[in-house]
């Protein structure tokens, strides 16, 4: 008999609260929450009316939001490295409503060496499947990220405390 995977919520790195994908203090933002199963992470999320484009449909902008969010806490969580995005390419399936509950899912496709990964994620209403995303992602140690200076130290200190 085969379990079903557990979901364990991630939590957001406290210091950064005003993300206006997964920030919770964010008046403007998505307010994502994520988990993960060790193997993928994913989100729901419902998407308000304000966030359109034309045709009262979800802004493309906000739908390769999700997906990048969603690939970057992939890379963060399974990989357990800081990251920035180096490319992303979005392809749009079927269009998206505003007030309807949709899930992303993102995974691991391929760690290179151990500065980059290639990760990708899904946009679906139920089961559809509206949008898919591969991205490229730098993996960054959080000494790197400091000597950068690219992140507020804070959220350096929080991504050790949880990761390292």
């Amino acid at each position: 008999m085969q379990t079903e995977p557990v979901f364990t919520p991630l939590q957001n790195f406290i210091s950064d609260n005003s993300c206006f994908a997964c920030g919770q203090e964010n008046p403007f933002g998505l307010h994502m929450k994520f988990f993960s199963n060790e193997r993928i992470v994913t989100s729901e999320v419902i998407i308000p009316p304000h966030m359109c484009g034309w045709g009262n449909l979800v802004h493309g902008g906000i739908i390769s939001t999700l997906l990048d969010e969603t690939m970057s806490w992939s890379a963060i969580h399974l990989l357990k490295r800081l990251i920035l995005t180096r490319t992303m390419e979005t392809e749009f399936i079927q269009p998206v409503s505003p007030n309807t509950l949709l899930r992303t899912e993102g995974r691991i496709d391929q760690r290179i060496k151990n500065t980059e990964a290639v990760v990708t994620a899904v946009l679906y209403n139920k089961e559809e499947v509206c949008a898919r995303s591969t991205g490229r992602f730098a993996l960054l140690s959080s000494k790197l990220m400091r000597r950068m200076k690219i992140m507020d130290d804070r959220i350096v200190d929080d991504f050790a405390k949880q990761y390292e």
